[in-house]
């Protein structure tokens, strides 16, 4: 509630809440969008135009406000100062989303641009009728889909939406509005909404009334389809069009409502008072300047939230609006994208939804044929999408003004950056470093049960590698991978250790003593940093924020600051030394992206890629020989990141999810569906968007803004494919060369080892060496000392442990809950747990009750699919987030075409994939690599 000027005032909330107000508005905006869409297809156009006022008339940007040099002393309020003069940019329209006739009935509008500085301008929008149709924003919005598709299904589709009564009195008012005008220059325009003028004036209307000099227009074409804009290009060229700019006070709720924009305010109720005069001056619009100018007038996305917060729009209406031409404007703009479903889709896969739901109580998915399969995963995939998508940013509410209308950077258009804003041309922050983790599932934040069990018990009885557990149908370059592309995806920021608030503190079990870092004291507790909390969310669970980028954007190769890809770029080229190595920082790590919890696997991923980026800018750099340093660059990181990707969809997944229906399903995502009859017209009915790859189709964000969730971090945590210690060979005659432990290849140690054994050797013997199966049992024991540099102190860690420590502290709920919330049933014994009755003894001791079990040990002990290389459970976060992260990114959907990568860079991802470019790098290794499998299968050992 507020009080300006004696009078009280308020604005009430959709939902109770500007929290709950702006989901529901959220919604309206993609509501919006569809409306653009079918006014599109009504006018078989092939451009997305406005969801309303599509015909530009008139559109200058050399007009002129003159504030008054009598106005009332508080309206002279913020930039309206006596008789100051600002400029102003003026597009005047027909208010039908599609462009037709001037000479139809229809209502038409005005839109304003003041620029006060560089750093502020103003929105003012209105139309030639003094009140709107709606009420409220469900009614605009309910109006707009209505009026947007057949007229015969006008009426029922209203009344089905807002009522009877509600129907009649909104078409009442359009029909009285809807008319044919003889000129835009003889029209007045109301707002129709309030907004602030300053906390003394309080809530007002604003009007434009034709000067008094203005002539009278010549009656109206019947023939002429543009004959408003004709008339007043005349008389611009005759002389200038001048408006009086007036205010209307907010009288009480009754006479000037704030929140109903069906009531006018009448002159009676509220007198108007002038405040200033608009002037377009004496022009040929019609000349190249003028034409040129109302090109650009007509691309501006013009919203009554341009402003500053002493102009705050009021009211429902107005509040709605700033989403909905927002949205509308990014759609129109390709900034901002939407696709509309087919009515077969929906019906046909809400039946099959149905029938698979009662079929997988009693058979899984994965018991049926691949086709089968394919078909359950894609219905579960979008059940997934539509109820365990959470957005932990905060929303824009109430929604707050914005002085400087946003302007995208053109370099951003054709390259990604490095801090990952811009991904999303229509929301710069999305996706961007910093951003908040999202979530998949309702947190479960129980500080009281951080400690229970000590999570110290739990790795030990339960993770501890006792003896070495292969995954015999993977090499160690699998395990070395999936650590390469998380390094890209996610980070949490840490703490410094030793910080007695922020440390989590774990009392060491029979009296043992811990030493938390090296040269530290040992005491009878191990000390984990604790992660920074951004936020606590309004359900009170900690929210964190992601320190990397979260798109697929090679941020571990290249780093994810500006700053840091300069130090290590050469013109278009990343820095390797003479012999092709990473360069080495003085303490002897490797110098790249992101060098944390550095080894070897690591250390020969990120050299592989560096040498790819250099081969693939001396490749463009010979075809297209004009290019600047800058252009083969980013070029060239564009290019690599996407063949990154493309290797994790297609080759990698495959290998640790080796079924067929895996193997099939997981190519379709990049090159649609497979091609056989019975498989294209299951999805034609199902979801024709899947018949096409990823990156042939536009971004979608399935509803809320794109992020990286904190269940997809737990998923992702594979440690125990990590063996302990290895073998090293020579390529060439299979004789072993070295046997090392993890704590021999890793840290600062790691380079001196690369250049010792040489890429290709490194490779090689990777490549015959199996990693360890995800499962209980088998964590390994060289990341339960682990050190790591922390700021200037290394720590040492139980990883096993930390793993678990962060599950209870970040909210992810125990795995009967994490199950549930993924559609999977609870588990009501043990034994569907492990079948091995030593493991379920000592799950029984540790946890005492199936529902304490933590997700790390549910995750590893439930028995996966035949045939993958970790739970059904993981695989359920996998198989929602796995394509998000390419359906999502712009530069791998709308933008991935040859104008952006080039032809060159196209061919080069078609054309290769991780075999491919081990060979480029170490041609000596063509006779071990598998044949008819990825590089993440097991190389041919050649027997010494």
């Amino acid at each position: 509630m507020c009080m300006s000027s004696g009078h009280i005032w308020r604005e009430n909330y959709e939902g109770g809440n500007p929290e709950a107000e702006a989901l529901l508005f959220a919604e309206l905006a993609r509501d919006i969008m569809d409306v653009q869409l079918a006014n599109r297809a009504n006018a078989r156009a092939s451009d997305i135009s406005r969801a309303f006022h599509a015909k530009c008339i008139l559109g200058v940007d050399n007009a002129k406000l003159q504030i008054l040099p009598n106005i009332p002393e508080d309206l002279e309020v913020g930039f309206f100062e006596r008789g100051k003069q600002y400029d102003v940019t003026v597009r005047l329209s027909n208010a039908n989303g599609v462009r037709q006739a001037d000479f139809k009935k229809d209502m038409r509008g005005i839109a304003l641009r003041v620029k006060v500085s560089e750093n502020e301008y103003h929105d003012f929008l209105a139309t030639n009728f003094p009140v709107s149709h709606a009420r409220n924003a469900y009614q605009f919005v309910a109006f707009a889909k209505a009026m947007s598709g057949s007229k015969l299904l006008l009426l029922p589709r209203l009344v089905l939406a807002v009522g009877f009564s509600e129907t009649l009195r909104m078409l009442r008012n359009v029909l009285r509005g809807a008319r044919v005008v003889d000129s835009l220059a003889t029209e007045g325009y109301w707002s129709r909404g309030a907004l602030l003028w300053g906390n003394e004036a309080g809530p007002v209307r604003f009007l434009l009334r034709p000067s008094a000099k203005t002539t009278a227009a010549k009656p109206a074409s019947a023939t002429d389809p543009d004959f408003l804009h004709r008339e007043i290009a005349e008389r611009l060229r005759e002389g200038p069009v001048e408006f009086d700019f007036l205010l209307q006070r907010y009288v009480d709720e009754k006479l000037t409502p704030i929140e109903d924009g069906a009531v006018e305010w009448t002159e009676d109720a509220s007198r108007p008072i002038g405040v200033a005069t608009l002037t377009i001056p004496s022009q040929d619009i019609d000349a190249a300047p003028g034409r040129a100018m109302e090109r650009l007038v007509d691309q501006l996305g013009f919203n009554p939230w341009n402003t500053t917060e002493t102009f705050r729009p009021l009211g429902n209406l107005n509040r709605v609006r700033k989403a909905a031409y927002t949205a509308s404007s990014a759609h129109r703009l390709n900034q901002r994208f939407r696709e509309r479903k087919p009515l077969r889709n929906i019906v046909i896969a809400r039946a099959v939804a149905a029938l698979f739901k009662a079929i997988n109580a009693h058979v899984p998915w994965y018991r049926f044929g691949w086709r089968m399969s394919l078909l359950n995963i894609s219905i579960l995939r979008e059940e997934l999408r539509t109820k365990n998508l959470f957005d932990t940013e905060l929303p824009d509410a109430p929604p707050q003004a914005t002085p400087q209308p946003p302007v995208i950077p053109e370099a951003v258009r054709t390259q990604r950056t490095f801090d990952g804003t811009y991904n999303d041309l229509s929301n710069p922050r999305m996706g961007a470093e910093g951003a908040t983790f999202g979530r998949t599932m309702r947190a479960v934040y129980k500080p009281e049960l951080f400690g229970q069990p000590n999570p110290i018990e739990v790795s030990r009885q339960l993770m501890t590698r006792k003896a070495f557990i292969p995954a015999r149908s993977l090499n160690v370059l699998a395990a070395a991978w999936i650590q390469f592309q998380v390094h890209d995806w996610v980070n949490h920021k840490r703490h410094s250790l030793g910080n007695a608030e922020t440390d989590i503190a774990l009392r060491m079990p029979n009296g043992e003593l811990w030493k938390s870092t090296t040269g530290g004291q040992p005491e009878a507790f191990m000390r984990i940093a604790g992660n920074e909390v951004f936020r606590m969310a309004a359900g009170g669970y900690p929210i964190f924020k992601n320190m990397t980028t979260p798109w697929w954007d090679g941020s571990e190769v290249y780093g994810n600051t500006a700053e840091k890809a300069l130090d290590l770029r050469d013109g278009g080229r990343l820095k390797l030394t003479e012999d092709l190595y990473l360069p080495t920082e003085l303490n002897g790590m490797n110098v790249t992206g992101f060098n944390e919890s550095w080894w070897l696997g690591l250390s020969m991923m990120h050299t592989l890629f560096a040498r790819e980026h250099n081969v693939l800018a001396e490749a463009l750099m010979r075809e297209y020989p004009d290019w600047e340093p800058d252009r083969i660059y980013n070029t060239a990181r564009l290019i690599v990141s996407a063949l990154i990707a493309k290797i994790h969809t297609i080759e990698w997944t495959p290998a640790i999810l080796a079924t067929r229906a895996i193997k099939v399903g997981l190519p379709a995502n990049w090159y649609g569906a497979p091609k056989d009859w019975l498989t294209q017209l299951g999805i034609w009915m199902l979801d024709t968007h899947e018949l096409k790859g990823i990156p042939q189709t536009v971004p979608d964000h399935h509803g809320i803004p794109y992020s990286l969730t904190e269940e997809f971090v737990s998923v992702y945590r594979l440690h125990p494919l990590i063996p302990d210690d290895y073998q090293f060979f020579n390529y060439e005659t299979g004789a072993r060369t070295e046997t090392l432990g993890f704590a021999d290849i890793q840290g600062a140690g790691t380079d001196a080892k690369m250049r010792h054994l040489r890429l290709h050797n490194v490779i090689y013997s990777l490549g015959i060496a199996h990693p360890g199966a995800i499962t209980l049992h088998n964590y390994p024991n060289a990341l339960r000392q682990f050190k790591r540099m922390s700021g200037d102190v290394e720590e040492i860690i139980d990883l096993s442990v930390v793993d678990i420590v962060r599950d209870r502290h970040r909210g992810i709920p125990r795995f009967n809950d994490f199950r549930e919330a993924l559609h999977k049933p609870r588990l009501s014994n043990w034994e569907e747990l492990s079948s091995d009755p030593e493991t379920v003894r000592a799950m029984q001791v540790l946890y005492g009750n199936i529902d304490m079990v933590d997700t790390m040990v549910g995750l590893h002990s439930e028995p996966p699919p035949d045939g993958f290389g970790f739970s059904d459970t993981a695989f359920r976060v996998f198989i929602l987030m796995a394509s998000r992260r390419l359906q999502s990114d712009r530069f791998l959907t709308v933008d991935f075409r040859p104008e952006i990568y080039s032809p060159l860079g196209l061919d080069w991802i078609e054309n290769n994939g991780m075999t491919s470019i081990i060979l480029r790098h170490c041609p000596q290794l063509a006779p071990v690599l598998p044949r008819t499998a990825s590089a993440f299968a097991p190389f041919r050992p050649i027997l010494s």
